[in-house]
């Protein structure tokens, strides 16, 4: 199983949601071999959130911008996080041939275990390399699993996505990771109908979730509600 989440604007929470999401399968038994989870983090926040040390090897990024395809040397890059739960941090190279993407695509949907990516921040802009870059990961994930647009119920927010999906920018995801907050105007009901996409999972800002990533114990205590709230995120890449 192979989830990829992304967001088309900064601060929508895609990497808590990651975290969290992953920690969640790792802890109750949920991956696709028994507890077995990996977290493939290109937006660079994973260690941060997780509570652990910046990595100071390579990463998938490197991995990228070498010539090889060896699955195994991508398993070679992995840290462990928790029980169950292992992490590909994101490395220190900037760039890669765009065929590469394809590549990470395929060893990560062959690899046997459920594979949670945290794909960041996709830009809209051409001439920003790093969006066009990141983009290009967003499209060959998705067409080798599930992917999840991470927004929170803002009129930017959907604006911008609207934009993206009406111009087919970025491969169509399956549906949307709707992260609310109280005393916003719009409801789940209002982003399904603008954005023509079910949304899959709701999760809720959560002073529980800050306290954990600040005691670095998101991997090992994620709150309840949270897991609760992407239980049904995680049945949904098994369909």
């Amino acid at each position: 199983m192979l989830l990829t989440l992304w967001s088309l604007k900064g601060g929508s929470g895609t990497s808590t949601v990651a975290a969290g999401l992953s920690a969640a399968m790792a802890a109750a038994g949920s991956g696709s071999a028994g507890s077995d989870v990996l977290l493939v983090d290109l937006a660079g926040d994973q260690p941060a959130l997780l509570g652990l040390a910046r990595p100071d090897g390579p990463g998938v990024t490197d991995w990228l911008a070498t010539d090889r395809s060896d699955a195994d040397a991508l398993r070679r890059l992995e840290v462990e996080v928790s029980a169950g739960l292992s992490l590909v941090p994101l490395g220190d190279a900037p760039s890669w041939p765009s065929a590469r993407a394809e590549d990470l695509a395929q060893a990560l949907a062959t690899d046997g275990r459920t594979i949670v990516v945290d794909a960041g921040t996709a830009s809209l802009a051409a001439n920003e390399a790093c969006g066009s870059v990141r983009s290009e990961l967003v499209d060959a994930l998705s067409a080798e699993g599930a992917s999840f647009l991470v927004i929170r119920p803002c009129y930017l927010a959907l604006r911008r996505s609207l934009v993206a999906l009406g111009d087919a920018v970025l491969a169509r995801p399956d549906g949307v990771v709707l992260v609310t907050e109280h005393g916003r105007a719009l409801d789940a009901d209002d982003v399904a109908r603008a954005l023509g996409l079910p949304v899959c999972a709701t999760v809720p800002v959560d002073p529980a979730v800050a306290r954990a990533v600040d005691a670095g114990l998101l991997s090992t205590r994620s709150p309840r509600s949270f897991g609760r709230a992407l239980d049904e995120l995680a049945g949904w890449g098994d369909r």
